[in-house]
């Protein structure tokens, strides 16, 4: 402790000591000019007398002030535009003291009419002295971080280097312009920029001209035939990724990415700039299916869960685990990671202590199952949650065909039980995660979901103080159960890749787009609402497996094969974000919307829910699908094709 405080009372460290040297030297330099050039007709013996009494005072105090205002706790090559403001600050601070030191101590005396009498510091030394010394203090660093940004050599790319051209001239750009004239070693000659901002067109940015605009990269990359191509935009779109790799892709030419917004978000703080630059990577399928980021504050519009005690089901799961690393992030009294999966639940409890620093006190870590009815309780009253976000669900469609009765078991009737033990224990908000694959359902696991919709809603008209949120949406990149981790490994093999069918289209998000829009969600309603978060444009499966065929360096149709396979059971070729008898509204919240829709009676809902409950504990599956094909025709949605035959 003791040296703790040594060291914040005194910011200096043995690399300080030159620096200091340099600062005395500056610091006498522009007192002994001042009076030079106030007097530069020949200074006067007094005057002469002043300066010399002076100095010393006046270079040990500026370096004290100097050393309070921490201009010694960094090195000059990493000196910034805040530094700079302290040095203005500090600079001026020195300035007063010579003529309050001259006042207090009355260093010189000169005989007067009235006696003895105090030679005062000239005013235009004091002006001088303040703009020389803030030239020589904060020149010195500025000189010092330009020769560490570009050496007084100029830069000299290695034999051989690659050529890159850098896509944004804004400060992702220059980061990478820079970490490249830095480290000649990284083999890299930087050849231009491509930005879309009009001021910047023609213009040299720390010696690189701007090429032009992104719809004009095919014509710069004919005419500079660039070996390499890095977007150095972390929060590039989807549609400008997209339209960079066609463009870099049909000439061979490699394309590399800064991590995005969300990659820099997760990885935490402390990686540097240069760790950013460096973990530049090749671009892949997440990228350029992304659709227009919402730019969120997390710790604004999730303040309402901070001092909270918040519990997140399926904790270890995709969805489970991002919920669990972005509330960390708002500090809320206590985490709750329920899961019944144990691998899963001690990754992302190892995960959240080791990489987010969340302390053990502040997070509970509860292996137990939600379709348990008693232990549920017992969790509840024990850890006694006031947010719960219930993530826990199988969503894997073609393994719920095979276990239809599991399938309702573990998403419908443990969702019902989840939300009445919430209701039970007067938590104050309960935000069920949906899919859209619960709109119009034509599969197992979406008519499941369905079913937990229905409960969650008759939930809020039993248990009116408990606030009750339904968020739908459709498939997010990197989940277990997308489609894009399947194609990657049948890449891999060699393949063949295998679609269902040519026409197919599904919605993709990222997996922390959709879990800041679902904790944005949960302070939306006043109860019952069903959100859904807007999806963008669907993305055609086939044109999908074509991208990551060529982002993998190969040739759709020719190194790997596309197979059309067929549609299984109940498989529809587009997914839909609403169902016909529901009505969209828009929100106060950006990417959300609301789907208005007539409850269903809560005692309908509960009857259902009870003659299902007794199906699946008989296990008899063929009356379980009648059964929910029965609550499904309450609405009318469950229909195979023009039929009208209802399907579960």
């Amino acid at each position: 402790m003791r040296r703790r405080f040594r060291q914040a009372a005194l910011p200096l460290h043995r690399h300080s000591l030159p620096q200091l040297g340099i600062d005395a030297v500056l610091v006498a330099l522009a007192y002994l000019l001042a009076y030079r050039l106030r007097f530069d007709g020949g200074m006067p013996t007094f005057y002469g007398d002043l300066l010399a009494e002076t100095l010393p005072y006046v270079v040990a105090a500026s370096l004290l002030i100097f050393t309070l205002f921490g201009l010694y706790d960094k090195f000059w090559r990493y000196v910034g535009q805040r530094d700079y403001v302290g040095i203005v600050q500090a600079v001026i601070v020195a300035t007063l003291f010579v003529p309050a030191f001259n006042a207090l101590f009355h260093p010189v005396s000169v005989p007067s009419g009235r006696g003895d009498t105090t030679l005062s510091v000239p005013t235009g030394v004091v002006v001088t002295f303040f703009l020389l010394a803030l030239v020589f203090i904060g020149g010195s660093r500025f000189i010092a971080r330009t020769v560490y940004e570009r050496p007084l050599s100029g830069f000299r790319p290695r034999p051989g280097a690659r050529r890159v051209l850098i896509i944004g001239a804004g400060d992702g750009g220059r980061l990478v312009l820079r970490e490249i004239v830095r480290n000649p070693d990284l083999g890299l000659s930087p050849v231009g920029f491509v930005d879309d901002d009009p001021t910047k067109h023609r213009m040299r940015i720390d010696g690189i001209r701007v090429l032009g605009r992104t719809d004009e990269l095919s014509r710069i990359l004919d005419e500079v035939e660039p070996d390499e191509v890095t977007i150095a935009i972390p929060s590039a779109p989807g549609t400008l990724r997209a339209r960079v790799v066609s463009a870099c892709r049909a000439r061979g030419i490699a394309v590399r990415t800064l991590p995005t917004v969300f990659e820099l978000l997760k990885g935490g703080g402390g990686s540097g700039i240069a760790n950013v630059v460096r973990q530049a990577r090749p671009v892949e399928i997440e990228d350029i299916l992304g659709r227009e980021p919402v730019r969120m504050e997390l710790d604004r519009v999730g303040r309402y869960l901070e001092g909270e005690v918040v519990m997140v089901t399926g904790a270890g799961g995709s969805i489970g685990s991002e919920l669990c690393r972005q509330i960390s992030r708002v500090a809320p009294r206590k985490l709750i990671l329920l899961d019944h999966a144990e691998d899963n639940l001690f990754r992302i409890q190892r995960e959240l202590e080791d990489e987010r620093h969340v302390h053990p006190s502040a997070m509970a870590v509860v292996l137990a199952d939600c379709k348990e009815g008693e232990r549920m309780r017992e969790v509840f009253s024990e850890h006694r949650p006031t947010v719960v976000f219930h993530a826990a669900a199988y969503k894997h469609v073609g393994l719920m065909e095979l276990n239809p009765v599991e399938a309702v078991r573990n998403n419908a009737i443990a969702t019902r039980l989840m939300a009445r033990v919430a209701g039970e224990h007067n938590v104050g908000r309960f935000v069920l995660v949906s899919t859209d694959k619960a709109v119009t359902p034509a599969t197992v696991m979406g008519a499941s979901k369905a079913l937990a919709e229905y409960a969650v809603e008759a939930a809020q008209d039993r248990w009116p103080k408990t606030r009750y949120a339904i968020v739908r949406f459709g498939n997010v990149l990197g989940s277990s159960g997308s489609v894009v981790p399947i194609f990657r490994r049948q890449i891999a093999l060699g393949g063949p890749v295998t679609v269902t069918d040519r026409r197919m289209t599904r919605y993709f998000m990222t997996i922390p787009e959709a879990v800041q829009l679902v904790i944005r969600s949960g302070s939306l309603g006043v109860g019952g609402e069903i959100f859904v978060l807007e999806m963008g444009e669907p993305v055609a499966i086939w044109q999908l497996a074509e991208t990551m065929i060529e982002l993998s360096g190969l040739r759709p149709g020719e190194d790997i094969v596309i197979e059309e396979v067929g549609r299984r059971p109940g498989e529809k070729l587009d997914e839909e974000l609403f169902n016909p008898y529901e009505t969209t509204q828009p929100t106060p919240a950006e990417k959300i919307l609301r789907a208005e829709r007539e409850r269903l009676d809560p005692r309908t809902v509960e009857t259902m829910f009870d003659e299902v409950a007794l199906l699946v504990l008989e296990g008899d599956a063929a009356a379980l699908a009648a059964k929910v094909s029965e609550l499904s025709e309450l609405r009318g949605v469950a229909t195979d094709g023009g039929s009208g035959q209802a399907v579960l």
